[in-house]
């Protein structure tokens, strides 16, 4: 059956009910107004819709090379993927920026991925996501029981790397380091990374 809603019937206002994460897949790329791509990254966060300011080159860089490097690294029983969805709730729908997800779950059709099938998540933190990294975004993730959820920002220029692992009998991450110029864990799986790669 074709979804009918228009979402940007009152635009920009929610559509009635409040914004779901199915929403997400009526959004064109471009705004109501002939916006280019205004929509053409976008998350739902407790029902909010957050449209993503330009990235700066230090996020775009280390997104792309943390997951061609994860890539390498990972198993053939998982894929790395950036910048999709993970479907939630019906109002959390976050786009992290990178994502260790199950190879079965990935599809070239998808829009989204359920949090069953993730096993990383990766935020890059910019200036305008730092509260929602830090403080929002962990609890939404280990409340979906993704196990591990890593944080890179930015010190003095190289990328440091806070890494988690979901305490299932907290339901909250617990720290498990903090890696700058070398990162290695066994989990989720074997990882050996030089960070200074993450700005190449």
């Amino acid at each position: 059956m074709e979804r009918t809603r228009d979402v940007l019937a009152n635009w920009p206002y929610p559509p009635e009910g409040g914004w779901t994460a199915d929403d997400l897949d009526l959004l064109p790329q471009d705004g109501p107004n002939g916006e280019l791509d205004l929509f053409k990254r976008v998350e739902l966060v407790d029902g909010e819709l957050i449209l993503m300011s330009p990235q700066r080159r230090f996020h775009e860089r280390v997104i792309a090379n943390l997951r061609y490097l994860l890539r390498a690294q990972a198993p053939d029983s998982l894929a790395v993927a950036t910048q999709m969805d993970i479907k939630i709730a019906p109002r959390q729908r976050p786009c992290p920026d990178v994502l260790v997800i199950d190879a079965a779950a990935d599809d070239d059709g998808v829009t989204c991925y359920p949090p069953s099938a993730v096993r990383l998540v990766v935020e890059v933190v910019s200036p305008e996501s730092e509260h929602r990294d830090w403080k929002r975004k962990p609890d939404i993730f280990a409340q979906a029981g993704i196990p591990h959820f890593w944080i890179v920002e930015e010190e003095h220029g190289k990328p440091a790397v806070h890494t988690f692992e979901l305490e299932a009998h907290r339901g909250q991450y617990g720290s498990t380091g903090i890696f700058r110029g070398k990162l290695a864990l066994d989990r989720p799986f074997p990882v050996n990374l030089d960070l200074a790669d993450l700005l190449r």
